[in-house]
């Protein structure tokens, strides 16, 4: 069923999800109208091709202008309109940056998965006894705030009832009055002494509905607080920890839809007691008397209903989107100096009246200073427009201002500079967002502060900038901690093992699995702890590498794996056809039962910047299964030459010098050619436009494959990535017979 079919059916606070994914810059309009087409590409392996990119972004020009030209002009004239103006949006935006464009696609429809997976398991999970608690709090909060909004109504009602009687008492009042002044007869005076009566009954029950309502009020006012108290306290708190969460791999954070609702309704109903107590005050003057309960409680319920209508304010500003550089949507939080970066704040409270009345001011490292532990940290100047005045949207109608082209510059200090205990990765700075509302009786100043952001200098230290991300964002919740990393907490290996895979599952289809994880484990903690979650992992050890050791820091081998996925194996990791993450023993185990040829794929445990092997077993000579690997592949191997294509044409030389593909099936036992085929680069597209009565015109060229031909110098399989035609093997045939290398399959290391 297609993605996009399946999104449309989803709950309306998931739908707000996906509307989040979307902007001007890339608007839903192109998801809807193309949704089959965007579907049909693989815009990960888009991403990663800038000749590629290119030309999906001509291919998606003109599919927009296949909509437009398909729809009648009478009928369709405002969304020919529109496609036209996007048109032009894409072309202003991505015209020079075809690749940036694919990325954004590629990252949308990764989310739009992840929210519908998150659908998915909350249906499985409300029937679970930890779905049943989160829904019955959900719940328990719902019915607070809707018993909020019935007090205040019933207030409202009752003011009014009172209102009428006061009304009626003060006519009766003076109508008795203006009787007893005209007339003086023995009659008139038994039917006044009556009337008397009548309004002092009346005075009674007027009074006892003023106490009755300042009851009502009083408690709309601790329901109020009670509700507020647990938004504030709780909700918002376990909204922020899910967008940490999110930030760095994380399941999507859910919408803030819902969590405006709940603030709304109590700001409306905190405003609406506000102007029924001005209503009631107005009906004090016209009435007074001692021991007035509204005149003798008026001060103090006004205090608390403003006093609680600006606590919630100064609380309903959120980071509804952390700082990112968009060049890394996948990594945000770290920012170069000189690169644009975007961030968006959002006002929980939608009040029409608070429109284009707070006006938001970005600073760097406001509070940043020796006081706070951050001593001899680097000073920085943020250019850009740095202030905004909060909008309504018209998607949701939400108060927000989004920055987008804010940058960083590292300001010089003249004279003694006092070094910094950190590396420049582990300093923690933040972008502080300050407004100020007037509006009547309310003068409130109102300030929300980013997660800490790690500020680079060169795009090399990106991989140690976001590890500091991933370690902080786990362990902190307190985002003023800026000198964390003066002494970082440990880490249960449960925990990071969580941060891992969501690392590969962020960017690609496929986290690390139970096999995978252990040798981490292993590898990072040694045999002895590997399997205890509990097992605590220091940052020096995830980081860092010491001086004496040669092995690159276990962070950085796993972030080169993770590029080289990303640019050269996305397919076949996604696909699961990578063992990946095993030791040499492990693997050893796997294929030591399987027939000749079999053959598995695991990352190198040396290469820093990621590398990728084939083991493969052969059968010796005296009968023991034998294991072979090559050395590994790097992305710099990979950058012109498909790693299927690698399998599909890697070439041996048998003891005749017999040129042979000791690569036959992919480990459990899957054909190489079923597992990687539809990935040779020399296999004919079966959608191509193929006329069997059109002559094939023969080719002047002898047609050519990139074979890698292993050598054994040292003892060691090497390799050499040769362009070679048939004829030439003969030539490599006899070149390898006069250096003396008879038999190449001799010497393999196991």
């Amino acid at each position: 069923m297609a993605l996009w079919y399946q999104i449309q059916q989803l709950d309306s606070r998931y739908l707000e999800q996906i509307g989040q994914l979307y902007n001007d810059t890339f608007p839903m309009e192109i998801r809807q109208y193309l949704s089959q087409w965007i579907e049909s590409v693989d815009w990960d392996t888009v991403a990663l091709d800038e000749s590629l990119a290119r030309v999906r972004f001509h291919d998606l020009l003109s599919k927009l202008d296949e909509l437009y030209s398909r729809l009648n002009p009478s009928s369709n004239f405002l969304l020919q309109h529109n496609i036209r103006k996007i048109q032009r949006n894409l072309q202003e935006h991505f015209q020079e940056n075809t690749v940036y464009m694919a990325m954004i696609i590629s990252n949308s429809l990764k989310e739009e998965r992840g929210i519908l997976e998150s659908a998915m398991r909350s249906q499985e999970n409300t029937d679970s006894p930890k779905g049943n608690v989160v829904m019955e709090k959900q719940k328990q909060l719902d019915n607070q705030v809707n018993e909020l909004k019935k007090k205040v109504q019933e207030t409202e009602q009752d003011i009014q009832v009172m209102e009428d009687l006061q009304d009626e008492h003060n006519f009766k009042t003076k109508t008795l009055q203006s009787r007893m002044e005209i007339e003086a007869n023995s009659q008139i005076a038994k039917e006044i002494k009556l009337e008397e009566l009548k309004i002092r009954e009346m005075f009674l029950k007027l009074n006892k509905m003023r106490e009755v309502i300042v009851m009502e009020i009083l408690n709309a006012l601790k329901l109020a607080d009670l509700t507020q108290s647990t938004l504030i306290s709780e909700k918002l708190p376990e909204w922020k920890r899910r967008q940490q969460m999110a930030c760095i791999g994380g399941p999507p954070n859910a919408c803030l839809d819902q969590l405006q609702n709940w603030f709304t309704t109590v700001a409306e109903c905190l405003q609406q007691i506000r102007h029924q107590l001005n209503a009631l005050q107005e009906l004090v003057l016209n009435f007074t008397y001692d021991k007035d309960p509204i005149a003798l409680n008026m001060s103090s319920l006004q205090e608390q209903a403003l006093s609680l209508f600006k606590h919630l304010l100064i609380n309903s500003v959120v980071v509804e989107r952390q700082p990112c550089m968009p060049t890394h949507p996948q990594r945000p939080l770290v920012l170069k100096t000189g690169v644009q970066f975007t961030v968006k704040i959002r006002l929980l409270v939608k009040l029409p009246e608070l429109n284009c009345q707070l006006k938001v001011k970005v600073s760097f490292d406001k509070d940043l200073t020796e006081n706070n532990n951050v001593k001899g940290f680097r000073k920085f100047n943020i250019l850009g427009t740095n202030t905004k005045v909060m909008n309504m949207e018209e998607s949701n109608g939400c108060l927000s201002a989004e920055f987008r082209h804010l940058q960083l510059k590292e300001k010089k200090i003249v004279g003694t500079k006092t070094e910094s205990p950190l590396l420049i990765t582990e300093e923690l700075h933040s972008i502080t967002f300050d407004t100020q509302l007037d509006q009547g009786d309310i003068s409130i100043d109102i300030t929300t502060t980013s997660l800490p952001v790690v500020v680079i200098s060169h795009i090399s230290q990106l991989p140690s900038g976001w590890g500091s991300i991933l370690w902080f964002n786990m362990l902190c919740t307190d985002s003023q901690e800026l000198a964390f990393f003066t002494n970082p907490p440990p880490m249960m290996w449960g925990d990071l093992a969580n941060v891992l895979s969501w690392q590969f599952s962020s960017v690609t289809k496929r986290g690390l699995n139970t096999d995978q994880l252990s040798m981490l484990a292993d590898k990072l903690l040694g045999p002895e702890a590997a399997g205890d979650p509990n097992t605590p992992v220091y940052w020096n050890k995830f980081i860092k590498t010491a001086a004496n050791e040669r092995a690159v820091a276990f962070w950085l081998w796993i972030d080169g794996i993770l590029d080289l996925i990303k640019r050269c194996l996305l397919n076949i990791w996604n696909d699961g056809y990578i063992v990946g993450f095993i030791n040499k023993g492990k693997e050893k185990t796997l294929l030591q039962d399987k027939r000749p040829g079999t053959f598995l794929l695991r990352f190198s445990e040396t290469c820093k910047d990621g590398g990728i092997t084939i083991t493969w077993v052969e059968q010796a000579h005296n009968g023991e299964p034998q294991t072979h690997s090559v050395k590994p592949y790097r992305k710099s191997d990979l950058v012109n030459l498909s790693f299927a294509d690698v399998i599909q044409n890697y070439t041996l030389m048998d003891a005749e010098n017999i040129p042979e593909n000791p690569l036959l099936y992919l480990y459990p036992d899957i054909p190489k050619d079923v597992a990687f085929g539809r990935y040779y680069s020399n296999t004919i597209d079966a959608s191509e436009d193929m006329d069997v009565d059109k002559p094939i015109t023969p080719s002047p060229y002898v047609d050519r494959r990139i074979i890698p031909v292993s050598e054994v110098p040292d003892g060691r399989l090497q390799e050499r990535i040769l362009p070679l035609s048939q004829e030439e093997f003969g030539v490599l045939q006899h070149i390898n017979k006069n250096n003396g290398m008879d038999n190449l399959c001799e010497g393999f290391p196991n």
